[in-house]
């Protein structure tokens, strides 16, 4: 079993990083491998909707998004970090998800389907809350299983050191940890013992203005 950590901070070892690396460590100490994956700091572009992705399988503009698509079939559950820019996810994070979510559905290819998944939040002070909302609304529509902890996934500090005396947050982020590694070996095990995936429908869509 497998989970891919990805930061969204524009820099790679600064507090998210820092509350990832505990999840992370607590994964590996139940039997879990883990990976990073890092965003980066360059611009990203947001999705203009264009559609191609439909046809094309992947998106339009060729950069760390794609890097991130051609790896997911990879990994058996995924943890995203961000930290809170104007009390909501970094502008880069929100573009990287707006995209990669998209084309995962578009294009068909459906690889996040009914993997675990779970947010990260970092900030100095406020706005956790509305990101953690934003944040796990990306999974929800990919029928991914939100794993969730003893409060809600978020740390604070404007520094690594400072996340570090976050006591409650860190552990907040263990807690995480292991409810992903249980959650994978109950899944394994289901499937193991001839546990079904369950059955899917056609999609439905209903517009809410009709000719």
């Amino acid at each position: 079993m497998k989970v891919l950590l990805v930061n969204g901070s524009p820099h790679e070892k600064g507090c998210t990083y820092t509350a990832l690396s505990e999840v992370a460590d607590t994964l590996n100490a139940n039997g879990v491998e883990t990976e990073f994956f890092w965003i980066r700091n360059k611009a990203l572009n947001g999705c203009i909707a264009c559609h191609s992705c439909a046809t094309n399988k992947k998106c339009v503009f060729d950069d760390c998004v794609n890097e991130f698509l051609d790896v997911i079939g990879d990994y058996d559950g995924f943890i995203f970090g961000t930290p809170v820019h104007w009390a909501a996810a970094s502008g880069a994070m929100t573009s990287f998800m707006d995209r990669a979510f998209y084309v995962d559905i578009c294009s068909g290819n459906r690889k996040f389907y009914l993997k675990p998944a779970a947010c990260v939040i970092s900030a100095r002070r406020a706005g956790t809350t509305v990101t953690y909302d934003q944040i796990n609304k990306y999974f929800g529509l990919s029928q991914m299983p939100i794993i969730s902890s003893q409060y809600w996934n978020m740390v604070h500090g404007t520094k690594p050191e400072e996340v570090k005396q976050d006591l409650e947050g860190l552990q907040t982020m263990r807690t995480l940890g292991r409810n992903m590694a249980f959650f994978l070996k109950c899944t394994e095990a289901g499937l193991k013992n001839g546990v079904a995936l369950p059955e899917k429908e056609q999609g439905i869509f209903t517009n809410f203005i009709r000719e």
